[in-house]
């Protein structure tokens, strides 16, 4: 059976849109912009994707419902990424494999990135270190204002993600972000979540705490600079969607 499994993060409104439509259903260049992150995914080998929906989400089931190897869990509260995540536990229950989680409001994510992360991660598997219970899949930004920042120690080693908001001077001097784009160990995510936290500000759990959580029980985790300077393009407004496309058309793209 082949191991890799996405989760599809597509529960979101998309207020600033200014559209009735859910977010992921948000037409980009004349295609619902989850489409390309599916396509993405389908050509990086995952044959099975798990999309997490919440509002209308009966609008994203029915868009989505002859998409090969879709199958929909549903977010009914909106409690961040990490509870998107913790409501596909069942779905994920006797999977063994790497589990990869990604945006659905994502459409410049590149299969070549996808594909080197899936890559890299099986590699881990006979490596003397052990195989890699996280790796995040990053992005060097040239202005990495607002974005999580991917702090690493004196050799260079993964330590954590430190929002752009709760980073220190020095730490917002780094150019390596986040991007919401992670793969994990299957049951290592399983546990990390069991140990989430919603004690935080916006009473929300955060699915950027799980590699710390995970490191801390001595588990591997490492950050890969590999994603492209397009795939720093998520859209949240409708300016956000004219500039994706005005990229998306310079490289080409055509609809799923």
């Amino acid at each position: 059976m082949n191991d890799r499994v996405a989760v599809v993060l597509a529960a979101g409104k998309g207020t600033r849109m200014g559209s009735d439509l859910p977010k992921v259903l948000v037409p980009v260049l004349g295609r619902p912009m989850i489409e390309y992150v599916l396509k993405a995914l389908d050509k990086a080998g995952v044959t099975r994707k798990i999309v997490v929906v919440g509002h209308q989400a009966d609008l994203v089931r029915e868009q989505l419902a002859t998409w090969p190897g879709v199958e929909f869990v549903e977010q009914t509260e909106q409690l961040g990424t990490g509870h998107a995540v913790m409501v596909c536990r069942e779905a994920l229950t006797d999977h063994t494999g790497g589990v990869m989680v990604v945006a659905g409001d994502s459409p410049l994510v590149q299969t070549e990135s996808l594909a080197g992360l899936w890559d890299r991660f099986q590699q881990s598997k006979a490596e003397p270190q052990g195989p890699f219970a996280c790796l995040l899949g990053t992005l060097i930004h040239e202005d990495p204002t607002g974005l999580g920042r991917i702090v690493r120690d004196a050799e260079g080693a993964f330590q954590e993600i430190v929002e752009h908001k709760d980073a220190t001077p020095e730490q917002l001097k780094i150019d390596e972000v986040n991007m919401s784009t992670y793969l994990f160990d299957g049951p290592q995510l399983l546990t990390a979540l069991e140990q989430l936290s919603c004690d935080n500000r916006q009473n929300e759990y955060y699915l950027t705490d799980c590699p710390a959580i995970l490191l801390g029980h001595g588990k591997r985790v490492d950050a890969l600079p590999i994603l492209k300077p397009c795939e720093a393009y998520s859209i949240n407004s409708p300016e956000h969607l004219r500039e994706a496309e005005r990229v998306m058309g310079d490289l080409g793209y055509t609809a799923p």
